[in-house]
């Protein structure tokens, strides 16, 4: 079975939910104590041995690329200073085997239209696709989401997705799946529908923004119009592409939290902070003497 190298980070969405912090930089660069969101996903793929990032940005998306590029005043100052931890960081943020390849959307016409233009970069390999606002952590030791994924992939030969329980009144927001039992943790997707209202969603089962994918999803999302949105959407393209192959959905180990929106991006700030060994000390002991009920009135 062909390894996973190439991951695909569609970041190109305008993050509106979190303006106007987001009207200048990209909520992918939102940090989660003292890394941005876009780096905890790529260290999740690079952990599952991908050694291609592809990204797809869009206008106002230069922080990403400035991110993970060399920042040779900013090394100059730190070795000036004396400053070598902080210039280990900086250095280390990708391992020299990882590149990085750069596509703009031109337009915002949906995940599945953001898919279709790293094409010319995936060819005919098979890929992951991570949404970087979607943070799964994982307990220290264990192996990321994407490895997980990527494992299942290369073990079965079959397209997988990230699936986990929603609430029903939530299912307006996902990608929705039937499934049938396979093995422990892996199901026989049977049907996948984008955002269904609750009322019509067929199960609560979602898609939760990791996807390991074939080559063969190009040639569907070409021939897709637009659906849920007006977008092009990649559910679509799975749903078309489900009609020649099975797919699998994986209910994977670790904890999803939802970072495009401000609840779920605050809850996984707290949690990493509490295990930060910089602050985790200090910050429990602050999170200690909240008297929370009074700060609710």
């Amino acid at each position: 079975m062909t390894k996973i190298k190439k991951a695909v980070f569609p970041v190109a969405g305008l993050g509106s939910r979190f303006l106007p912090a987001t009207k200048a930089q990209p909520k992918e660069m939102l940090p989660i104590v003292d890394k941005p969101l876009i780096q905890y996903a790529v260290e999740e793929v690079v952990s599952a041995g991908v050694s291609e990032l592809i990204f797809i940005t869009g206008r106002n998306k230069r922080a990403i690329e400035d991110h993970f590029d060399k920042a040779y005043e900013l090394e100059s100052e730190l070795e000036a200073s004396g400053k070598v931890g902080l210039l280990g960081h900086i250095r280390n943020i990708l391992p020299k085997r990882v590149s990085c390849v750069y596509i703009r959307q031109q337009e915002p016409l949906g995940l599945g239209h953001a898919v279709l233009c790293a094409q010319p970069v995936v060819g005919d390999a098979p890929f992951a696709v991570i949404l970087a606002d979607e943070f799964m952590d994982v307990p220290i030791g264990q192996p990321s989401v994407t490895k997980q994924m990527v494992d299942v992939y290369e073990r079965e030969g079959l397209g997988v997705l990230a699936v986990q329980p929603v609430p029903r009144e939530s299912t307006r927001q996902y990608g929705i799946v039937t499934s049938s039992p396979y093995r422990q943790n892996l199901e026989f997707i049977n049907s996948i529908i984008e955002k269904p209202q609750p009322e019509k969603a067929p199960s609560n089962l979602a898609v939760v923004g990791r996807y390991v994918l074939n080559s063969a999803i190009f040639e569907h999302l070409r021939g897709l119009g637009k659906g849920s949105g007006g977008e092009i959407q990649l559910t679509d393209g799975i749903a078309s592409l489900m009609k020649e192959e099975k797919m699998l959905a994986y209910r994977y180990h670790g904890r999803r939290y939802d970072c495009g929106s401000k609840i779920g991006y605050l809850k996984a700030t707290v949690n990493i902070a509490l295990r930060h060994p910089e602050v985790m000390s200090e910050f429990g002991d602050f999170i200690a003497t909240l008297d929370l009920a009074r700060e609710r009135k």
